[in-house]
């Protein structure tokens, strides 16, 4: 059986190990076994992010339509009460959005609610 020779592969899986870890600070960037430990917390890290990014958008929504609700003399847990019990179909960023950049409809849907 022919011998096999690991030196291309080995230096194949250093290079894609030391690309993932391009622009990393001190030994993190030029050193395997560093960098592979590296690798292994940002992709913990990126996990824990990718799940507090939407907790931080649904409070962003919440906030930005409880101000608008307040603007118009209704509480935020109030409008969404209201909401439930009408039926309407409207999520909170869909909300946040009319709030936003379109009062005046974010007004009409508030007064749908109070009739």
């Amino acid at each position: 059986m022919a011998r096999v020779k690991r030196g291309v592969t080995k230096n194949k899986h250093r290079k894609n190990i030391l690309a993932q870890v391009k622009g990393y600070r001190f030994d993190r960037k030029s050193k395997e076994r560093i960098a592979k430990v590296a690798i292994k917390h940002a992709g913990a890290h990126a996990l824990r992010h990718r799940r507090a990014k939407k907790r931080e958008f649904r409070q962003l929504f919440s906030i930005r339509i409880n101000a608008a609700a307040r603007e118009n003399g209704i509480t935020y847990s109030k409008l969404i009460d209201a909401l439930k019990k009408s039926n309407v179909a409207l999520d909170r960023k869909s909300l946040s959005q009319l709030a936003m950049n379109h009062p005046a409809i974010f007004q009409r849907v508030l007064q749908v609610l109070s009739r």
